[in-house]
């Protein structure tokens, strides 16, 4: 594994290193965002208080209900046999205060080898009026959104389990209206998850019971999106996501757990084009129809090829990507990850005080924030609730709130006795 890990290491670095010695006169000065932007990206959002609270970090988390979202693989580890899980979020509250995000996750756990379990997402946009260029109404509309869940994980060995999800996919937003001349229908898409999880709770840190935490998941790998009869078809946010965790047990009543995520989406970077009236290398003028890439790569391929363009594509010629007139495709790469850091503390299995932050790159989206929350747990039934702090003023996320009702049918039986 060690020779594997350094040998892929090494090949990122040398190919990335041979991407960023692209010289370009005009590059400097090119002060502009260049932000990812998929359809249906309620996938995305954080369902769950806990991880909510963590500053959406989840897939190397300690095992919980609602693992079903960040990592499945690890319901093999998780103590009850059953458990369910409801959670509200109101959406966008700054904006608008008819939006919101509902989620309901449950599983079964036969043995410690076999877990299945399964999941709803429901993303409802509110009411909204369409109406047509001399501002007419046509109709009013409820946009929603929701995806069905499925997985099942076993247990790979002693500490190590892995997890397939399956996941369909359904995106109403316009109720059929005709757009540009053409009808709109509802988005449908199929796809998988697939996931991995490590967990070992035999070390031991000065005397202290510790447990070490890793995650790997891959989500939403999955056919294009259209939602009218055109050729052009969306990318679902196919999404890659690792991180690790630690827990330290500091006596019998006390315990904090430290976690991190890395996400990256595994989708293309758009590339920036030549602009009308430029002359390209041939020596022709680019004209108003033409659409060429300066800088980046092809952004129409398929889906499987764009799980390993999107590691290499991005154009890297924006101000903060450039040294010394030298576009860095490296550096916009890593600016592409998004960083998600928690801190849990937990008294006697009870009660839970939890702090977190999200951090994004100033031109990937630029979203910055801090979380809190807290969390009671009984034999049976458990209440979480988070709330986000944007570290920037009028922030459409301010104010977020996120409620979490937990029941561990697994814990009637310890609550008889």
């Amino acid at each position: 594994m060690k020779k594997t890990f350094f040998v892929l290491l090494f090949t990122l670095v040398y190919f990335y290193g041979i991407k960023a010695q692209i010289v370009q006169d005009d590059i400097i000065g090119r002060d502009a965002p260049n932000t990812i932007t998929t359809t249906v990206p309620f996938l995305l959002i954080a369902p769950d208080s806990r991880a909510g609270a963590l500053g959406d970090a989840g897939v190397a988390t300690t095992p919980d209900v609602n693992s079903m979202h960040w990592n499945p693989a690890k319901f093999n580890f998780i103590k009850n046999d059953v458990g369910v899980s409801i959670s509200y979020t109101p959406w966008l509250r700054q904006l608008v205060s008819d939006m919101n995000l509902a989620y309901v996750t449950g599983y079964k756990k036969f043995n410690k080898e076999n877990v299945l379990s399964a999941s709803l997402l429901y993303f409802d946009l509110g009411s909204i009026q369409f109406r047509d260029i001399n501002n007419a109404l046509l109709r009013d509309f409820s946009p929603h959104e929701f995806a069905l869940d499925m997985a099942y994980s076993r247990l790979l060995g002693a500490k190590f389990s892995g997890s397939v999800a399956m996941r369909f996919i359904y995106s109403n937003l316009t109720g059929g209206i005709e757009v540009q001349g053409s009808d709109s229908y509802p988005g449908k898409s199929v796809a998988a998850d697939v996931s991995f999880y490590y967990y070992n709770d035999e070390i031991e840190l000065s005397g202290m019971n510790s447990t070490l935490m890793w995650g790997l998941n891959i989500s939403n790998i999955g056919d294009k999106i259209s939602y009218t009869t055109n050729e052009y078809r969306d990318f679902i946010p196919t999404n890659f996501r690792t991180g690790i965790g630690y827990l330290l047990a500091l006596d019998e009543h006390n315990e904090f757990m430290f976690t991190c995520d890395f996400n990256k989406l595994l989708v293309p970077t758009p590339p920036v084009y030549y602009s009308a009236g430029e002359v390209l290398p041939s020596g022709d003028t680019v004209t108003s129809s033409n659409k060429i890439i300066k800088y980046g790569k092809d952004p129409k391929i398929s889906v499987g090829s764009a799980l390993f363009q999107s590691w290499y594509d991005a154009p890297g010629v924006a101000t903060p990507f450039v040294t010394n007139g030298k576009s860095s495709t490296f550096r916009e790469e890593l600016a592409e990850f998004t960083t998600s850091i928690g801190v849990e503390y937990w008294y006697d299995r009870l009660f839970a005080l939890r702090v977190g932050y999200f951090n994004e790159h100033q031109y990937k989206g630029n979203r910055k924030y801090f979380t809190i929350g807290a969390g009671l747990k009984m034999n049976v039934f458990g209440l979480d609730f988070a709330y986000l702090i944007p570290t920037t003023q009028a922030n459409p996320l301010q104010n977020t709130l996120r409620f979490s009702l937990i029941f561990d049918i697994g814990g009637l039986s310890a609550e008889k006795s």
